[in-house]
């Protein structure tokens, strides 16, 4: 489902939008480079998450913070809220 946003732009904002949307540009609308951007915005911050739990676990698995798997990840688990 589609719906709408009213935002108000500095004249500067606006221009930029203006000379990467329209004739001569990848995007026909400004509408659609505007959900470009923000598509690009959502996926960088995915990323980000996905990158810092990445070096989480490292970070774990460096300092011997982690339990080998048995097959069970629902027993492992509870075996380790256990040692809590």
């Amino acid at each position: 489902m589609r719906s709408s946003i009213n935002l108000s732009l500095t004249n500067e904002l606006r221009n930029f939008i203006n000379e990467n949307s329209g004739g001569g540009t990848l995007y026909s609308t400004p509408s659609e480079f505007l959900r470009d951007i923000l598509r690009e915005k959502k996926q960088h911050l995915e990323t980000s998450e996905l990158r810092d739990s990445i070096l989480e676990g490292l970070q774990d698995a460096v300092k011997d913070r982690t339990l080998e798997y048995s097959g069970d990840l629902r027993a492992d688990m509870k075996k380790h809220r256990q040692t809590q």
